[in-house]
């Protein structure tokens, strides 16, 4: 096993510190009891190609003693095996332990038989103890030797999940696994909903773009507007430092609320919680996956909402089959700009304007702040929120940081964007003043200090060096003010500061930006796809033809554009109808919140039914096969050999399932799709945008196109023979 560290790492009233420095950490939330083991590996490398410094996972403790005293860990419920894979890749970990843990799951995840034990679950119930202590004591056996102080990558534990007014009951919770034998330098809890929280655990916080948990209304989830909003914590665990566990990678699906959640909603909710002053980006899910059959929330097991029985993609940077989304590439860009600058940003605390946005409902005051702690300070600002379009504003920022004034030129901030611009940022032995782009890296390129940045689409980059400076490829003015019209890969400018110094600068466009990806050991590249180091090697998987994979700061006379041949060749598989009448189900209401129930398993019996028929060669190699579904319909699940392998809940795009983890059952079976209509009396929030597409579903059950997504591999070092 591969030791992650020979440092310390501790937390104090303001952040966190690795090896004695500053660190602003990035984790992300995959849970591997969700997701086939075999493909666990691909998963982690792409997370990390993502920019992800640390795996967060839940134990749910029905998956790992679903009859009382017989406890397993094997096959995908192996923690060990996950574990060990994440420290062999360089990733940190972070437990949430539970015994309660939520996550949509039955029950919050206890086991069935806990509710015949004559006990007060979530109590310091000495009975209920005692059942807790002997399945803590498993996980501690499963992880002997993988904990932090031991070497391994368990940085931190999270205890239970949502519980906000028992601070004893975690502290005893603590308490035991630590006697179990878990050690970890960070101990958490969540802190929202003005939970109370005993000193010696860590508050952690959350939040979403949207809310699945609220009611079917026509609106946006009101609460959630506040996340689009710079603003510093407040209340009780203001003193402590601002940690997220629970940004949301993207939003699930409920039967009666169906969100559709944008790449933008989900990077300006990130760019925001930095703007609060996060000192821990922690996303929920940042990877979607499936849950086990009859494991999901439900009104039948008194929750407020039905779940889908199998999906929990979540809508996630990375999907239920992996899938690579938008707001993989805008979060990775907000990564990159961590990476290069997070030990700065993570002693800088949050200041807000005089002019803050009066409400919820403000759309005419701009969004922005400043983070500085003496040193180099940051500029955010986000003119996005989901829904409603915020105007343009035309402005002049005006930064007083102690004694000094910082006056940047005067820009119009487009609807939509949302940034971080740097003030007194280093490249090399070069400061500037400020820069209206984006940092994301610094790196020496011919031996010259050089750093990337990326532009706002809409606002010119310029960037002020010490007065004097000589430039070449770009515009200076007499102060010192460089000017690039044109960014994008060979925007390249290279300045002379008045000491002699030199320094470049590469300044990329925004479409480019979401491109950009950072090599070891220092080497910008531009793909459409993640390009993965695993290694000595490193891949990129796409469903094109040809894939460009370009190195704009390679030298002049190498070789600055590969071009890849993938080899995917589209296949097209049959469908045919085997009834195309579909008996509408009745409507229903459950749960204590009355609300609209999903159909039940004896409503797919009179659905319309479609079979697929999936071309042998299409299932050949180790590639991920996406079978995608256009289809008319309310709700629809997929079977392969009589099983239930996937389900749906129409919310707007296209419905994808991954064959490859059922690859030899789909060439023996194919797959047969079952879609119901929509009860007209059934109350569901879509989207705006796809509801009259919706509405269809009162009278129709179809499936209108299918086809295959296959993710080829293609190697592009070492390059295969």
């Amino acid at each position: 096993m591969l030791s992650l560290h020979a440092y310390p790492t501790r937390v104090d009233s303001h952040l966190v510190r690795r090896d004695g420095s500053p660190w602003l950490p990035v984790s992300g939330e995959f849970h591997f009891s969700r997701f086939p083991a075999a493909f666990w590996r691909r998963e982690l490398l792409l997370m990390k190609a993502g920019g992800i410094d640390l795996v967060t996972t839940y134990l749910f403790w029905n998956h790992h003693e679903e009859v009382r005293g017989q406890h397993r860990f094997d096959g995908d419920r192996d923690v060990r095996r996950f574990t060990e894979l994440c420290a062999e890749l360089g990733l940190s970990v972070v437990l949430r332990i539970g015994p309660w843990t939520h996550g949509e799951c039955r029950n919050g995840g206890f086991p069935d038989w806990l509710s015949d034990v004559d006990c007060e679950p979530r109590t310091d119930d000495p009975a209920y103890l005692g059942i807790v202590r002997p399945y803590y004591a498993a996980i501690a056996r499963q992880l002997k030797g993988l904990w932090w102080d031991d070497g391994g990558p368990v940085m931190a534990v999270q205890v239970e999940n949502e519980l906000r007014h028992q601070p004893g009951h975690l502290a005893t919770l603590r308490a035991l696994a630590e006697v179990a034998g878990m050690s970890a330098p960070l101990w958490t809890a969540t802190a929202w909903d003005g939970a109370r929280l005993p000193p010696d655990l860590l508050p952690v916080h959350s939040a979403y773009p949207e809310a699945f948990w609220e009611d079917a209304s026509d609106g946006w989830a009101r609460d959630v507007r506040r996340h689009y909003f710079p603003a510093p914590i407040r209340g009780e665990h203001a003193h402590r430092p601002h940690i997220t566990c629970e940004l949301g990678g993207g939003m699930a699906i409920a039967y009666h609320r169906r969100p559709l959640i944008r790449a933008a909603d989900v990077s300006a909710l990130a760019l925001c919680r930095l703007a609060s002053g996060s000192v821990w980006q922690g996303y929920y899910l940042y990877h979607g996956c499936s849950q086990r059959p009859a494991n999901q929330e439900s009104h039948a097991t008194g929750y407020p909402n039905d779940l889908p029985a199998v999906n929990y993609d979540f809508q996630a940077p990375l999907g239920e089959y992996g899938q690579v989304r938008p707001s993989f590439a805008a979060l990775r860009l907000q990564h990159l700009f961590l990476r290069d600058c997070g030990a700065d940003l993570a002693t800088a605390a949050p200041h807000l304007p005089v002019a803050q946005p009066v409400n919820l409902d403000d759309r005419a005051t701009l969004r922005w702040s400043v983070r500085w702690g003496g040193g180099a300070a940051f500029l955010f600002v986000n003119n996005h929120q989901p829904h409603e379009r915020l105007p343009a504003h035309a402005v002049r920022f005006e930064v007083v940081l102690g004694e000094r004034k910082v006056r940047l030129p005067a820009v119009t901030v487009p609807s939509g964007a949302h940034f971080v611009w740097p003030i007194g940022y280093r490249v090399g032995s070069v400061k500037l003043a400020w820069a209206t782009a984006m940092p994301v890296g610094r790196t020496r390129w011919d031996g010259v200090s050089t750093a990337v940045f990326v532009a706002t689409a809409g606002i010119i980059p310029r960037f002020a060096f010490p007065a004097g400076t000589t430039v070449s490829g770009a515009a200076v003015d007499g102060e010192g003010v460089v000017t690039v019209s044109c960014p994008g890969p060979e925007a390249v400018v290279t300045a002379t500061a008045p000491d002699g110094a030199r320094v470049r600068l590469l300044v990329l466009n925004e479409a480019d930006g979401l491109r950009l990806q950072w090599l070891p050991p220092g080497t910008p590249v531009l793909c459409d796809e993640p390009v993965v180091a695993d290694g000595d090697s490193m891949w990129v998987e796409t469903t094109a033809c040809h894939l460009d994979v370009s190195f704009p700061l390679a030298p002049a006379a190498g070789k600055s554009r590969v071009r890849l041949t993938t080899g995917v060749t589209p296949q097209v598989p049959a469908l045919r109808a085997v009834r195309n009448e579909a008996k509408t189900p009745p409507a229903r209401t459950g749960g204590p919140r009355r609300r609209a129930s999903a159909p039940l398993d004896e409503d797919f019996e009179h659905a319309a039914i479609f079979h697929v028929d999936v071309p042998g060669t299409a299932l050949a190699g180790d590639d991920e096969v996406l079978l995608v579904l256009a289809y008319t319909g309310d709700v629809a699940r997929a079977y392969v050999g009589g099983r239930l392998v996937a389900d749906h809940f129409w919310y707007g795009p296209e419905w994808e399932i991954g064959l490859r983890r059922f690859a030899r059952e789909v060439r023996e079976h194919g797959v047969e799709i079952r879609v119901l209509p929509r009860p007209a009396d059934n109350a569901v929030h879509v989207d705006p945008a796809v509801r009259v597409q919706y509405q269809k579903a009162l009278h129709t059950a179809s499936v209108d196109a299918v086809g295959l997504v296959r993710r080829a591999r293609v190697q592009l070092y070492p390059t295969s023979r």
